[in-house]
């Protein structure tokens, strides 16, 4: 039975449906897992995706793109494909797209987390015959902490920059992982202020409904601010940024960064910062495995990451396991190469 997707120059295809998941380019036909920008790119005829995140997809290829929705679990026929999306717990409308015909059950994860996360509807496994995997985090050495210990971390650095005078810095992709740090940091220890970026995405997570910390765009701050009682939320691409952080308008800073990434050392120095907090929306090593095992799968497509690793292990489970090359390799941010950000 020839596979239900193919992987081409522009992506995963399925010919019998004629539709692409997550292209590379614009297509005619995109059926998109999530709106970062690794997953979805501008330009293409029409779109599906999952109902929570159209806003956010929306914001990612512009206000008049044909956007189809579908409610989690809901399904609906391209071609005779039966095509359904199912939460991934990645982000807001973070989806899995499964793909049915010919009695064959394909099931694309897209990016996704097993740990709960109120700023979106949490991981469900789908079962099939193949599971497509991303592999960001897929070695071993990556297993998260509890969530409420990064989160205690943060506070008490946070604390510790308020009594010595600091203001506090925190770098988190502006898509997703802010939202979920400013939900977890609901009862603060102080203002809240955030780059312009971060707060765009804000406003549309609190248009969603889910309840984030109150926040103030930088931009607005008074010119007396006192930015040692604060925290700013800052995309990475804003460290040095003469922007922002190059501007010294802050004064004296502490600089902080929330990534899965953060579990190796090394990499907060190599990114010359003061403190790295382990926080992703991928799966560690362990949900990786769980995951796969759920979804009942025999066979494996390993994509995104650390693919070889993954694919050695299944095998050693008696799984039949391939990777598949992708256009974002290598030691890629959580959401993919960052855009141009807006103004603070």
């Amino acid at each position: 039975m020839d596979p239900l997707l193919q992987l081409t120059d522009n992506g995963l295809y399925c010919s019998a449906g004629d539709f692409y998941i997550d292209p590379w380019l614009p297509v005619d036909r995109a059926v998109v897992t999530h709106a970062h920008a690794d997953h979805a790119c501008a330009g293409s005829r029409a779109y599906l995706t999952a109902r929570p995140g159209e806003a956010l997809l929306r914001a990612r290829v512009g206000d008049g793109a044909a956007i189809q929705v579908l409610a989690y679990g809901e399904s609906v026929r391209l071609s005779g494909v039966r095509v359904s999306l199912h939460p991934a717990g990645h982000i807001l409308g973070s989806a899995q797209v499964r793909i049915e015909s010919g009695g064959a059950v394909w099931v694309v994860s897209g990016d996704y987390k097993l740990e709960p996360d109120p700023t979106c509807a949490a991981f469900e496994p789908v079962a099939c015959d193949t599971f497509v995997t991303e592999s960001t985090f897929g070695l071993p050495i990556y297993r998260w902490p509890s969530e409420a210990s990064v989160f205690e971390d943060i506070r008490n650095w946070w604390s510790g920059n308020q009594q010595t005078g600091k203001a506090s810095v925190l770098f988190a992709y502006s898509l997703g992982k802010a939202q979920r740090v400013l939900a977890g940091l609901a009862n603060a220890a102080g203002p809240i202020y955030t780059h312009g970026a971060v707060e765009n995405f804000c406003q549309l997570y609190r248009e969603a409904g889910i309840a984030l910390a109150s926040t103030i765009p930088v931009g607005s701050a008074p010119a007396a601010t006192d930015w040692i009682q604060a925290l700013i939320v800052a995309p990475p691409s804003a460290n040095g940024s003469p922007g922002l952080i190059g501007s010294r308008r802050f004064g004296p800073i502490s600089t902080g960064f929330v990534s899965g990434w953060m579990r190796i050392r090394g990499a907060r120095r190599r990114r010359s910062l003061d403190r790295g907090f382990v926080l992703s929306d991928h799966a560690d090593w362990p949900g990786l495995m769980t995951a796969i095992r759920a979804t009942g799968a025999s066979r494996v497509w390993v994509t995104h990451g650390y693919r070889a690793p993954v694919v050695e292990w299944l095998k050693q489970q008696g799984l039949e396991a391939q990777a598949v090359e992708t256009h974002f390799e290598g030691e890629q941010d959580e959401t993919g190469a960052e855009p141009a950000e807006a103004e603070p």
